[in-house]
C-alpha cells in the first residue's frame, strides 16, 4: 500500500523519535538532555561501551558518531526490527493514535491531482521571477533595490512580480497546456459565480513564493505597487494546498536556522515576526530562523508549529498599541497548551519600528540587542494584569490576585499550572509588600530600556553560544601551525569546505538523503550563504538537479571566489573524495565519516557549553555536583581533542577511503 507524504508527516509529528528508540535502548543519564529532547545511548545496531548514538526529536531523526547509521521513526522499525515498511507505519500509526487509511482510488487521485497543482505552483513561480527580470518589473525592481535586498536575497526567496495585465498568468500557463481547472484550483485566477471571464488574481504586485516544510510552492502572497490598490498585501485564497492558519512564511529554512544552535539561546529559538520585509531582511542581516504569519493573528496550528521547530520561541511585535495587542492574544492562545520545557517569551521592537528598520542600516546588532530583552511568558502575564493599574485598597489587590488566578487556571498541564500558581503568589507578595513600603505599584511592558536584562539575570552568568565560542577553533592549533593552511584563516575549517564542497561537486549525494544534508549547519558565514543558495538551487531543480548547472548557479550568486578557494583548500590537503574526480563510490563513503565528524564536534562543543553555563551556576554549597561537572567538562575537551588531532595529520590530511589517491588517514 502506498502512503501519501502528508500522512506519514503527521504520524511522525505525533510521536517523538525518542518513544520509538527508546524501547529498544537505554538513555545516558548524563549526556541525556530531556528537556530539550536530546537522547544519547549505546548504538543498538553496533556493540559498544560509551554512548555515541544520538536522537533528536525535533529533528525527528537519528545518528550513531561510532557507526554511522542514521534514520527517521520508519528506517529505525525497519532496519532494527525487520519489519516492513507498511508494517512500521503501521506501529508508528498505532502509537500516533491514528488509524491506517484504507486503500481509497479517490485519495490516490486526490494525491496525485495534488501533486501536479504543485507543478503548476512551480511554474506560476518561474514565471513571476521571470517578470521581475523584464522591462516590466523595473518599478518591482527598484522597489526591492530601495528596501535595500540584495540580488542573491531576491534569488534565495525567489521573488517575483505580477504584471498589470489581468490574464498575463493565465494566458502563460495556458499556451503551456495546464487546463483552466488545475489554474483554478491552485488559486490562481478570480472565478466562479457572477464572473464570467477568470483573470488574474495577482496584478502588479510583488510576489512572494509561500513554501511548504517540504519547500514546494503552495501559495503566494503579493504587495501592491499601486498606493490604490484596495489591499496592500494579499494571499492566495484556501486551496487544496493551502490553508492559510496551518502555515508560517518561511518556516523550513527557520527549522534549518534553529538546528544545531542550542548553545546560543536566542539563535535557537524561531522567531516569529510579523510580515514578510520582516523576514527577508533578518535573513539578509543573518538571522535565519525567522518566520511570519501570513497577514493574520496567530493560530493555534501555526503556535504549534513553532513549538515543533523550537520548544521555546520567541515572539516578536511592534512597539506600538497594535503590537502590545497582539502580545497579549498570543499569550492567551499560548497558556492552555504549555508543557514542561515547551514556552513563549515575547519581545517588543522600539516604536515605530519593525525589524527591517532595524537591520536595514546597522546589521543585526540591534536586533540581537532587542531579542536579549525577550520576557518569558510569566512575566508578560505580569506585566499586562497590572501595567498602569493602582493596587492602593485592598479590594483592588484582592481583585488582581482573582484576575491572575483566572489566568493562570487555563493551563491544562497539572504541574506547570501549578507552577504558575506558585509564581503568582511569590510575585503578589513581593508586589503587595513592595506597596506597604510605598514602593512603585504601577509596571508596564515597555520595548527595549528600563528593565534592561531582567529576564537574563534569571539566568546566571552569559556563555557564549557555539559561533563565538567555536570561532577560535575553527581549526585546530596543531593545524594552524600547518604550512598548508597558515595564512588562510579566513577559509572555512577544512572540515566544513569538504563537506560543502563534496555535495557541490557530487550532488547526487542530495537525491540520496536531501532532509540530513539540508540540515547541516555551518559556522564560517560565507558557506551559511553559499550552503542556503545551494539547498535552493537543489529545491528548484529536483530530480533534474546536474552538476554543472549547480555550479553555475553558485558562480551567477556570487560564490565563483569561495568555490575555488576550497577547492584549491582540499587539493592542499590531499583530500580526493571531495573533487570532482573522485569515484561516487569512495565519495558516499567519506562523506558519511565526514559528516559524522563535523556532527560529532558540533555536539560536543554544545555538550561543553552546557557544562560550562551549569559548572558557572553552581553554588558554593554544590562541592560533589561541581566536582562532577568539573570531570565532565574535561572528558568533553578531551574529545575533541582527540577530534581536532584525527583530523591533522602532521602537514596535511589524509583521505577517508584507501581507493582515491593519497596517503589513507590513520584512525587509530
Amino acid at each position: 500500500m502506498r502512503f501519501s507524504n502528508s500522512f506519514l508527516d503527521e504520524i511522525r509529528d505525533r510521536v517523538p523519535i525518542s518513544a520509538v528508540v527508546g524501547r529498544r535502548v537505554t538513555w545516558d543519564r548524563k549526556k541525556t538532555n530531556v528537556s530539550r529532547g536530546d537522547y544519547w545511548a549505546c548504538c543498538p545496531f553496533h556493540g559498544e561501551k560509551s554512548p555515541s548514538f544520538h536522537c533528536e526529536d525535533r529533528k525527528g531523526r537519528y545518528h550513531c558518531f561510532g557507526c554511522g547509521v542514521s534514520g527517521d521513526h520508519f528506517r529505525f522499525l525497519t532496519e532494527l526490527e525487520g519489519m516492513s515498511f507498511p508494517e512500521a507505519v503501521q506501529q508508528i500509526a498505532d502509537m500516533a493514535g491514528v488509524a491506517l487509511p484504507q486503500p481509497d482510488p479517490q485519495a490516490e487521485r486526490r494525491e496525485k491531482e495534488r501533486t501536479s497543482l504543485l507543478d503548476v505552483m512551480e511554474m506560476a513561480t518561474r514565471f513571476f521571477q521571470d517578470q521581475l527580470q523584464s522591462a516590466a518589473g523595473a518599478k518591482a525592481r527598484a522597489y526591492l533595490r530601495d528596501r535595500g535586498l540584495t540580488g542573491r536575497t531576491i534569488e534565495t526567496f525567489r521573488l517575483g512580480y505580477a504584471p498589470e495585465s489581468r490574464n498575463a498568468l493565465k494566458e502563460h500557463l495556458a499556451g503551456k497546456g495546464v487546463p483552466k481547472e488545475q489554474i483554478e484550483a491552485c488559486g490562481l485566477v478570480v472565478h466562479g459565480e457572477g464572473i464570467a471571464v477568470s483573470y488574474d488574481r495577482f496584478r502588479d504586485r510583488i510576489m512572494f513564493p509561500i513554501l511548504s516544510a517540504r519547500e514546494r510552492v503552495i501559495a503566494f502572497g503579493g504587495r501592491a505597487m499601486s498606493p490604490d490598490a484596495p489591499a496592500k498585501y494579499l494571499n492566495s485564497n484556501e486551496t487544496e494546498l493551502f490553508h492559510k492558519g496551518q502555515v508560517l512564511y518561511n518556516v523550513a529554512r527557520a527549522r534549518r536556522g534553529a538546528q544545531g544552535r542550542a548553545g546560543e539561546r536566542d539563535s535557537a529559538a524561531v522567531i516569529a515576526v510579523e510580515g514578510y520585509m520582516d523576514v527577508i531582511a533578518l535573513h539578509q542581516a543573518g538571522v535565519e530562523n525567522a518566520v511570519a504569519p501570513l497577514g493574520t493573528a496567530l493560530t493555534e496550528n501555526q503556535l504549534d508549529l513553532l513549538w515543533r521547530m523550537s520548544p521555546e520561541p520567541i515572539l516578536c511585535f511592534d512597539g506600538d498599541g497594535a503590537g502590545m495587542r497582539a502580545a497579549n492574544r498570543a499569550a492567551d492562545l499560548a497558556l492552555p497548551f504549555l508543557k514542561p520545557g515547551r514556552s513563549v517569551r515575547f519581545t517588543l521592537l522600539p516604536e515605530g519600528k519593525d525589524p527591517d528598520d532595524l537591520v536595514r542600516h546597522e546589521g543585526r546588532a540591534p536586533f540581537d540587542r532587542v531579542l536579549a530583552e525577550a520576557r518569558p511568558l510569566a512575566e508578560m502575564i505580569w506585566m499586562r494584569e497590572t501595567a498602569g493599574a493602582s493596587f492602593d485598597t485592598p479590594e483592588r489587590r484582592a481583585e488582581l490576585e482573582a484576575r491572575l488566578k483566572q489566568v493562570v487556571s487555563v493551563i491544562a498541564d497539572e504541574n506547570v499550572r501549578r507552577h504558575y500558581q506558585q509564581d503568582v503568589r511569590d510575585r503578589l507578595n513581593g508586589f503587595f509588600q513592595a506597596a506597604g513600603r510605598g514602593g512603585d505599584r504601577r509596571q508596564a511592558f515597555q520595548p527595549r530600556g528600563g528593565r534592561q536584562g531582567q529576564a537574563g539575570s534569571q539566568r546566571g552568568p552569559a556563555v557564549q553560544g557555539p559561533r563565538a565560542a567555536g570561532r577560535g577553533v575553527a581549526v585546530s592549533d596543531r593545524l594552524a601551525r600547518s604550512g598548508l593552511v597558515r595564512g588562510h584563516r579566513d577559509l572555512p575549517a577544512l572540515r566544513e569546505s569538504v563537506l560543502a564542497l563534496t555535495v557541490a561537486n557530487h550532488p547526487q549525494l542530495l537525491l540520496e538523503d536531501y532532509d540530513e544534508i539540508a540540515g547541516i549547519e555551518f559556522e564560517n558565514r560565507d558557506l551559511q550563504r553559499f550552503w542556503s543558495c545551494l539547498l535552493t538551487v537543489a529545491a528548484t531543480a529536483g530530480a533534474g538537479l546536474e552538476r554543472q548547472h549547480l555550479k553555475e548557479q553558485l558562480e551567477e550568486n556570487g560564490f565563483e571566489a569561495l568555490l575555488k578557494s576550497m577547492n584549491q583548500q582540499v587539493r592542499n590537503a590531499r583530500l580526493w573524495t571531495a573533487t570532482e574526480e573522485a569515484d561516487l563510490q569512495d565519495v558516499v563513503q567519506a562523506y558519511r565519516q565526514a559528516y559524522a565528524l563535523h556532527s560529532r564536534n558540533k555536539e560536543l562543543r554544545w555538550q561543553k557549553i552546557e557544562l560550562e553555563r551549569e559548572l558557572a551556576e553552581a553554588g558554593p554549597d554544590e562541592m560533589e555536583r561541581g566536582t562532577a561537572l568539573i570531570r565532565a567538562l574535561s572528558e568533553v575537551q578531551m574529545e575533541i581533542a582527540r577530534l581536532e588531532n584525527q583530523e591533522a595529520i602532521i602537514d596535511g590530511f589524509g583521505v577517508m577511503s584507501g581507493r582515491v589517491k593519497g596517503p589513507a588517514i590513520s584512525h587509530g
